[in-house]
């Protein structure tokens, strides 16, 4: 994150170049006006007006490499910090994008580090500069008057103190512009990705007020800013004004008593720009050096956070799983003493279907989250193939994994990318086959760009059920050995759902699933169902065993459907079970299917 020594070092040299030759036209000054002028020296003149001129040549020459290298070499770092930040970010953890707004991290990759460019770019070259520049002046302006010296870096301290009192403040409320510019574009990302709620419930008005009172957060922030800031500028110039006033007594003392030359005082008044100017830059320059560090310090804290990967536990490596999932005396709380899960233990054999049911809150996303290893329980074991998730290197394990949500996510790209971001070495062959299951084809071959449709921000441009059918053919090609569905066909029609409940066969034979379902008729025909309260697990069985318990399940299933219990009698109690829909109620699957054609090939 650092330039490289190499360019740095010549960077060095080209400032002490520049500044060095920069010098060269007041310390000629004296020169002129003592000899030159003075004692009719013109033979001293035109070497000179030729030191003046090559120095000032040099002086470009440096400058303007010093700002191509620099620069470009700033532009490098800041994109590599971008890219350094993003990968960690990416890194982290599903509880630390749980705990801070998009928009926050969005501004700590994109925004926070741009203070590279000041502390490496021209910021660094005016600063270390003007401290150079400074340094040879003070030395030239002792052998000129150390009287004059004296005085002058009595005042120079003085302002020094100051300035280093106003830096000290500025740079916590630096810190604090940046929490507040990540809160307010946070509301603002989720504001304009909420367009259509917002103008649902003509919110227009209360979302305006909103950012306005981010805004104003802002604004006063800025505001003590402007305030340190004006401060230095004030103590800046009563400095030149000090020290200007101080110099003249002086010098026109020491040329009356004939200690001092009339070139020796224009020469130093001259250097004392040198010296005093680095100081007014210093006004502007640091402030920008200021955020930057304060930009920078946020950088770091985002590293400093600790991958989901990085624990030390994590050390198993998976090959290719079978899918035996066990939950253990499962234990969880999202915070300290508000536990979610109570003890949840159940098994979940290779190639089965297991359905979890229940009210909203129970923990059924809670459970699966664990098995997607977003969480890592606080007491108990998640194990997979008698492996515990928590020792597992998430790389080996994730990529068995496939995951259809019931809130579908897609990106602002084509169906086909969509699609295949599952699997992005998948052959086209592949990606139509995975659309074909989900019955992606029946609504994309009808668009005049086909499966290369661009489906805008979020998928906007598609209907939810069109969005769903996406995400599930995504999770189609991945092939995955452990399949999680939340509600995945909830955005769906009944003649979609049941389309697409064929396919979802297809996907699920020989793999381990885990469903969350609120619509129980399309979990009627799962290996064993969980009815899940209160973070436990309450009931537990399949379809007919949990029905003719006649428990909690039963009374979920009858009042869902709307129909009195006596027509739910278990068979031979003169009862009669609905009929399961045709597609869910198919015979033994096939033994080869659509599916075959999404396997690797060789």
């Amino acid at each position: 994150m650092f330039p490289r020594a190499g360019l740095l070092l010549l960077g060095l040299v080209l400032i002490a170049v520049s500044r060095v030759a920069g010098l060269v036209l007041p310390a000629s000054t004296r020169y002129l006006v003592d000899d030159v002028i003075g004692k009719s020296r013109t033979d001293l003149l035109r070497p000179l007006l030729l030191a003046v001129v090559a120095a000032t040549l040099v002086q470009a020459v440096s400058s303007f490499t010093l700002t191509q290298l620099l620069s470009k070499e700033a532009q490098r770092l800041i994109a590599e910090m971008r890219r350094r930040v993003q990968v960690h970010v990416g890194r982290l953890s599903v509880a630390y994008y749980d705990a801070n707004k998009t928009g926050a991290l969005v501004n700590r990759i994109m925004t926070d580090v741009e203070g590279v460019r000041n502390l490496v770019g021209t910021g660094l070259v005016e600063f270390v500069g003007g401290l150079l520049s400074a340094s040879v002046a003070l030395t030239l302006m002792l052998r000129i008057s150390p009287a004059m010296t004296l005085v002058t870096l009595g005042s120079v301290s003085l302002f020094a103190a100051v300035l280093y009192r106003a830096m000290g403040t500025l740079r916590p409320i630096f810190r604090e512009r940046g929490q507040i510019y990540g809160e307010v574009a946070g509301r603002l990302t989720e504001s304009l990705g909420g367009v259509r709620v917002v103008k649902g419930y003509h919110a227009e008005a209360r979302e305006a007020d909103v950012f306005a009172g981010g805004v104003a957060r802002l604004l006063a922030n800025i505001m003590k800013t402007l305030t340190a800031t004006s401060v230095m500028g004030l103590a800046s110039t009563v400095l030149l004004g000090v020290v200007g006033a101080a110099v003249m007594y002086v010098g026109a003392r020491q040329i009356l008593a004939g200690q001092l030359t009339l070139g020796g005082f224009f020469t130093y008044t001259l250097l004392l720009g040198f010296l005093v100017a680095p100081l007014f830059q210093i006004v502007s320059i640091g402030t920008q050096l200021t955020e930057a560090l304060a930009g920078l310090e946020r950088t770091r804290e985002v590293l400093r956070e600790a991958p989901e990967d990085a624990d030390p536990r994590r050390t198993q490596v998976l090959g290719r799983i079978e899918g035996d999932v066990v939950y253990d005396d499962v234990r969880f709380s999202y915070e300290a003493g508000k536990p979610v899960l109570n003890g949840v233990s159940f098994r979940a054999a290779p190639g089965t279907v297991t359905a979890l049911v229940g009210p909203s809150g129970a923990g059924k996303s809670t459970i699966t989250g664990l098995l997607a290893a977003f969480h890592v329980p606080s007491e108990g074991r998640v194990l997979v193939d008698g492996v515990d998730l928590a020792t597992v290197r998430l790389e080996t394990y994730r990529t068995q994994l496939g995951v259809v949500l019931q809130e579908t996510f897609l990106f602002d790209g084509s169906i086909r990318e969509n699609v295949a971001f599952s699997r992005p070495d998948a052959t086209p062959e592949q990606v139509l086959a995975a659309c074909r299951l989900a019955r992606v084809d029946e609504f994309a071959e009808s668009f005049p760009d086909g499966y290369e449709t661009i489906v805008g921000e979020r998928g906007v441009k598609l209907s939810g059920g069109q969005r769903q059918r996406v995400s599930i053919a995504r999770a189609v090609l991945a092939d995955p050995r452990i399949l999680i569905l939340d509600e995945a066909t909830s955005s769906l029609d009944s003649e979609s759902e049941a389309l697409i409940q064929e396919g979802l066969s297809h996907l699920m034979r020989g793999r381990t699933t885990v469903v969350i379902a609120h619509r129980l008729s399309t979990i009627r025909r799962a290996d064993q169902i969980l009815v899940v309260e209160g973070g436990r697990i309450v009931e537990s069985g399949d379809h007919a065993t949990l029905f003719e318990r006649r428990g909690r399940y039963f009374e979920m299933y009858t009042k869902q459907h709307g129909l009195e219990a006596n027509l739910f009698l278990a068979p031979g109690e003169g009862g009669k079970e609905p009929q399961e829909n045709e597609a869910s109620a198919t015979a033994d699957e096939p033994a080869e299917g659509p599916l075959d054609l999404l396997r690797p090939r060789g």
